[in-house]
C-alpha cells in the first residue's frame, strides 16, 4: 500500500510525492526519512538535488528492510540518473559509519558488477552478432538475457555468459533468412544446407523417413568460436548442458522457427521484476539510465622478445570480453604440452621416494576433482558441473607442471633426489593444487575477492567463486595455503602480470584476515612460541630492519619446523635439506619445540605489510607530525607480537586504525576516528566491512569505534599510557621494505589527499617528460624545471614556516590527559569541536605533503639503487 498522507505530515511534500510515484510502503517511507534526517547536514546538496538524495535514501531503506518495491531502473528514471551516477551518490552519502549498512554495500557491489558485465557483453554483442534487422536483434538479445537469467545462478560470470551468448547467436543465425546475415555466415549456412547429389537423393528415397535437423550446427558454432576467440570445447559444453535445457524449457528444441519477440519480452519482464535490478533490454535503446563513458580498451600485454621484426602486427586494444578470451586462450596454449597425468620426470621423482606417493597422489586428485566439480555446479548452475571438470583438468595440468619445476629446483639446491617426506605430505599437495586452480579461476573470472576475505553479508558462499572459495572447497587453512604462493610464482614463469598480482593479493588477504580465523593453526603455533618464553618469539623485532631474504621454498615451509629453536642452535636461518632432522639439544639443556620456519616467514611478511599499510594511512593524515609514526608503529607491532589474540576473527587494519587513534589521543593530537575512516576508504584494497563489522565478542559485531572503546583500549591501556610517560617504551625498528619478488615497476605516486597531483620518481638524471594522469589538473614532475627559482624559494619558505609553527605547538603542548582521554568520544559528538583550518593553512599542509612525498621517494630511490648495487656480481 502506498503511504498515507496523514501519517507523514512532518515529511516534505515533494518527498511524499516521490514515495507515491514509486509506490513504497509506509515502513520504507519512514525508514528513508530517518536516513535523510541523519545525513542531510553532511551531504553536498549543491551537487546533488534533494530529490536525488531522497531516492538514494529510499533505495537504502528498501534493501535494509528486505521488502519488494521498485526496480533499480524505476528509481533511476524517477531522478534522471544513470547507474554509475546513482552508485556514486550512494558512496558520497556514507558520511557516518552506519549510513550504508554492510547489507546495502554488498547489494551495491553485486549490482555494480552485474552492470559492468552486462555492459561489456552488450558491447561485444553489437560487434559480433552477424545479423541485421532491428526486431531480430532485439529478440536475440532478449533471449540471451532470458537464458542467462534462467541457466546461471551467477549472472555476473563474464566468460560463461559470453559462451551462452555464442550459443544464442548460433540458434538465431541458423534460423535467419540468408539476406539478413553477414557474408561469412551466409557461406557457412549455405555449405551446411547444400542440396544432396542425385545419387544421394536416389538412396534417400530408399532410406528411412527424414529425421529432424540436428540441434546444433557444429560448423557454424566453430566459426562463431573462431571469430570470437572462444574455446569450441567449452562452448559446446555450455550448449549441450545449459543451453539445451533452456531450449527444452521454452519448447524450442527441434523447431526451425524463431521465437516470438513478444513472448520473449514477457518472460524476461517476469525475471526482471523478480530480480528488481536494471532492465538490460534498455541497452538496445541506448537508454540514458544505462549509458556511461565507454570503458577504455586495455592494451595487450606482451612479453618482450628479442629481435622482433619491424613489421610485427600489433593486436588492437582489447575490450573486457576480448581480454578475458585472450587470457584463457593463452593459459590453454601454455598448458597444451602438459598432461593431466604425472609426467615421466615426475614419475621418477615419485619412484625415488622411500614411500612411493603415486597412488595417493592419483586418488587425491580424483576425489578432489569430484568435490571441485560438484561445488562448482552448486555455485554457477546445476548443469555446469561439466564446465567445472574442464577447469579442474586445466588446474591438474598446471599442478603437475609446477610440482615438477619445484622438485627440479629443490634437487639443484639441495643435491638430493629423495623427496619422500614432502611428496607424502597431503597438505602440500592440496595447497599446490588449490593454487593451480586459483590461477585457472582467476584467469576465467578476473582478479576478484570476497569482501574482506569473507563472503558478503546476505550472499550465500556457494554463489561466489572469488578467493578464498577454493580454500573452503578443499577445507584448506589459509596459513597452509600461503606457504606455497611464493614458490609457485617462482616455479611458473609463464604466469601473466595480472595473475602474479592476483596471487600476491591472495597472500596479503591471508595475512590481513583469513589466516586469523578461529580455527587457524596459526594460533597454536603462536601459543607454542609463547610457552617457550620471550626468546622464542615468532619473529624478533630486532630483525625488522634487516632485508627480507626470499630464499624459503615450499619444502622448507611445509616440512617446518626443520630447525631447532635458537636456544639450541643460534643460526638465524637453515639451509638443511627437507629430509633432515633437528640436531639433538646440548647436554643439560631442556628440549624445546623446533622453531617454525613457516611462522617466522609469515611474521616477517606480516610486519612489513602492516607497516606499509600504516605508512599509507599515516601519509594521508599526519605528515605534519612525523614524530608520531615510529610510536604508532611500535604500538602496532607490540600488539601483533604480544596481543595476537586481538586478531582472532578480525582484520589487520582494525588494529592499525585503533593504534593510530590511541597514540593521537595520548599525544593530544586532534585526529577523529571519522577522519581516519574517511582516509582509510581511499586506500587500495579496502572494504567498508573492515570498519563497520568488527567482532566485539562472540557473535556480536559493531563499528570500529565500539571495538576501540570496549576491546582494544581496555586490553592495551597500560601500554598506551606508557607513551605519555617520561620514559616511553623503546621504539620498534622500522621494517626494511624490499622490492617484492612479485613487483613490477611502480606507477606515478599520488600526493596524499589529492586526486590531481602525481609525482614520478626519476629514472635517470636526464630531463623527464611530464607523466600525465587521467584527471590531471596540477602536475609536479621532480627533476623538471618549474618556472623561476623564486617559486621554489617561496614554497620552501612556506613549508619551513609550517614546520616551525608545528614545533612551537608541540613545545607548548600540555601534559597528557588521564585515561579517559584515551576513550573515543561518543558517536555523533566526534566532530563537535572541530575547528576549520583556513585556506592558507590548507595550502601549507598540501605543500608540506608534497615535500614529504618527494623526500620519501628520493630516499626509496637511494635504497633501491643500493640494493641493485648489492645484487650485481
Amino acid at each position: 500500500h502506498p503511504p498515507h498522507e496523514n501519517k507523514h505530515q512532518e515529511k516534505d511534500a515533494d518527498f511524499m510525492t516521490l514515495c507515491q510515484s514509486l509506490q513504497v510502503i509506509d515502513a520504507v517511507c519512514d525508514r528513508a526519512w530517518t536516513i535523510w534526517k541523519a545525513v542531510q547536514a553532511s551531504v553536498d546538496k549543491v551537487l546533488d538535488t534533494q530529490k536525488r538524495l531522497w531516492a538514494a535514501c529510499l533505495f537504502v531503506a528498501v534493501i535494509d528492510l528486505e521488502v519488494a518495491s521498485f526496480t533499480f531502473t524505476q528509481i533511476l528514471k524517477a531522478v534522471d540518473l544513470n547507474v554509475k551516477q546513482f552508485l556514486g551518490l550512494l558512496k558520497k552519502m556514507d558520511v557516518n559509519l552506519d549510513t550504508i549498512s554492510t547489507k546495502v554495500n554488498s547489494a551495491v557491489t553485486r549490482l555494480e558488477k552485474k552492470y559492468d558485465v552486462s555492459r561489456a557483453l552488450y558491447q561485444r554483442f553489437e560487434k559480433c552478432v552477424g545479423i541485421s534487422g532491428k526486431e531480430i536483434l532485439r529478440s536475440c538479445w532478449t533471449m540471451f538475457l532470458l537464458a542467462k537469467g534462467r541457466a546461471l545462478q551467477m549472472e555476473d560470470d563474464l566468460v560463461i555468459s559470453f559462451h551462452l551468448m555464442v550459443c544464442v547467436l548460433e540458434f538465431f543465425i541458423r534460423r535467419c533468412p540468408p539476406s539478413l546475415l553477414q557474408p561469412l555466415y551466409q557461406s557457412v549456412i549455405s555449405t551446411a544446407q547444400s542440396p544432396p547429389t542425385r545419387t544421394s537423393r536416389r538412396n534417400q528415397s530408399k532410406a528411412k523417413p527424414r529425421q529432424a535437423p540436428p540441434e546444433v550446427d557444429v560448423q557454424l558454432l566453430e566459426t562463431l568460436c573462431k571469430e570470437n576467440d572462444c574455446s569450441v570445447e567449452e562452448v559446446k559444453s555450455v550448449y549441450q548442458t545449459s543451453f539445451s535445457a533452456f531450449l527444452d524449457s521454452m519448447s524450442l528444441s527441434g523447431t526451425r522457427d524463431l521465437p516470438q519477440a513478444t513472448d520473449l519480452s514477457k518472460q524476461y519482464e517476469e525475471l526482471y521484476f523478480k530480480s528488481r535490478d536494471f532492465d538490460s533490454r534498455l541497452f538496445l535503446d541506448n537508454d540514458e539510465t544505462l549509458l556511461t563513458p565507454k570503458v577504455e580498451p586495455m592494451p595487450v600485454e606482451r612479453t618482450p622478445r628479442k629481435n622482433l621484426p619491424e613489421d610485427v602486427v600489433l593486436i588492437p586494444p582489447q575490450t573486457p570480453v576480448r581480454a578475458a578470451m585472450n587470457s584463457i586462450a593463452q593459459l590453454r596454449v601454455d598448458l597444451i604440452t602438459s598432461g593431466d597425468q604425472p609426467s615421466s620426470n615426475l614419475a621418477v621423482y615419485f619412484k625415488n621416494c622411500t614411500v612411493d606417493p603415486t597412488e595417493e597422489v592419483l586418488q587425491r586428485v580424483e576425489s578432489l576433482g569430484l568435490l571441485f566439480s560438484q561445488r562448482f555446479g552448486q555455485a554457477v548452475g546445476p548443469r555446469c558441473v561439466g564446465l567445472g571438470k574442464q577447469r579442474f583438468t586445466l588446474g591438474i595440468r598446471l599442478y603437475y607442471r609446477v610440482m615438477e619445476s619445484m622438485l627440479k629446483s629443490e634437487e639443484k639446491r639441495l643435491s638430493v633426489q629423495n623427496f619422500s617426506k614432502l611428496l607424502n605430505d597431503s597438505t602440500f599437495h592440496t595447497s599446490l593444487l588449490a593454487c593451480a586452480l586459483e590461477v585457472v579461476m582467476a584467469t576465467y573470472g578476473g582478479s576478484t575477492f570476497k569482501n574482506g576475505g569473507y563472503s558478503n553479508g546476505g550472499v550465500p558462499v556457494e554463489t561466489d567463486l572469488c578467493f578464498p572459495w577454493i580454500l573452503d572447497v578443499f577445507q584448506l587453512t589459509a596459513f597452509d595455503f600461503y606457504k606455497v604462493i611464493e614458490s609457485f610464482i617462482k616455479a611458473e614463469p609463464s604466469l601473466s602480470k595480472d595473475i602474479v598480482k592476483h596471487l600476491e593479493r591472495c597472500e596479503h588477504l591471508i595475512m590481513e584476515t583469513i589466516a586469523w580465523r578461529e580455527d587457524s593453526p596459526l594460533f597454536e603455533l603462536l601459543k607454542r612460541t609463547r610457552e617457550e618464553g620471550p626468546v622464542e618469539q615468532a619473529e624478533p623485532p630486532a630483525t625488522l630492519n634487516q632485508p627480507l631474504q626470499h630464499n624459503h621454498t615450499a619444502a622448507d615451509l611445509y616440512l617446518s619446523p626443520v630447525r631447532p629453536s635458537s636456544r639450541t642452535l643460534p643460526a638465524p636461518e637453515s639451509t638443511a635439506p627437507p629430509s633432515s632432522q633437528p640436531s639433538a639439544p646440548a647436554p643439560h639443556q631442556t628440549p624445546r619445540h623446533p622453531k617454525s620456519n613457516s611462522l617466522s616467514l609469515f611474521y616477517k611478511k606480516l610486519y612489513r605489510l602492516a607497516y606499509m599499510r600504516l605508512k599509507m594511512l599515516y601519509t594521508q593524515l599526519l605528515t605534519s607530525h612525523p614524530e608520531l609514526e615510529p610510536i604508532m608503529w611500535t604500538l602496532f607491532q607490540h600488539t601483533l607480537q604480544n596481543e595476537y589474540e586481538l586478531m582472532r576473527d578480525r582484520h589487520l587494519d582494525q588494529l592499525m586504525m585503533s593504534a593510530m587513534y590511541a597514540i593521537c589521543k595520548v599525544k593530544n593530537v586532534d585526529l577523529r576516528f571519522k577522519t581516519i575512516v574517511t582516509a582509510y576508504k581511499n586506500m587500495p584494497n579496502t572494504n567498508q566491512e573492515t570498519f563497520k563489522h568488527v567482532l566485539i565478542r562472540e557473535g556480536q559485531y559493531d563499528s570500529i569505534i565500539v571495538f576501540y572503546n570496549l576491546v582494544f583500549m581496555q586490553k592495551l591501556k597500560t601500554n598506551i599510557l606508557q607513551y605519555a610517560s617520561p620514559r616511553p617504551p623503546t621504539l620498534s625498528p622500522i621494517p626494511h621494505i624490499p622490492r617484492s619478488p612479485y613487483k613490477f615497476p611502480n606507477s606515478p605516486l599520488r600526493v596524499p589527499g589529492s586526486n590531481n597531483v602525481y609525482i614520478s620518481p626519476m629514472k635517470s638524471p636526464t630531463r623527464m617528460s611530464p607523466v600525465m594522469t587521467p584527471r590531471t589538473r596540477i602536475l609536479v614532475s621532480i627533476g623538471e624545471s618549474f618556472g623561476t627559482s623564486d617559486k621554489f624559494q617561496k614554497i620552501n619558505a612556506m613549508v619551513n614556516s609550517s614546520d616551525r609553527s608545528l614545533k612551537r605547538s608541540l613545545d607548548m603542548s600540555s601534559a597528557p590527559k588521564p585515561l579517559k582521554r584515551l576513550r573515543f568520544d561518543v558517536e555523533g559528538q566526534d566532530e563537535a569541536d572541530e575547528s576549520k583550518p583556513g585556506e592558507e593553512s590548507r595550502l601549507i599542509q598540501k605543500l608540506a605533503e608534497i615535500g614529504s612525498t618527494r623526500t620519501r621517494m628520493q630516499e626509496q630511490k637511494m635504497k633501491d639503487d643500493a640494493e641493485s648495487e648489492k645484487d650485481k656480481p
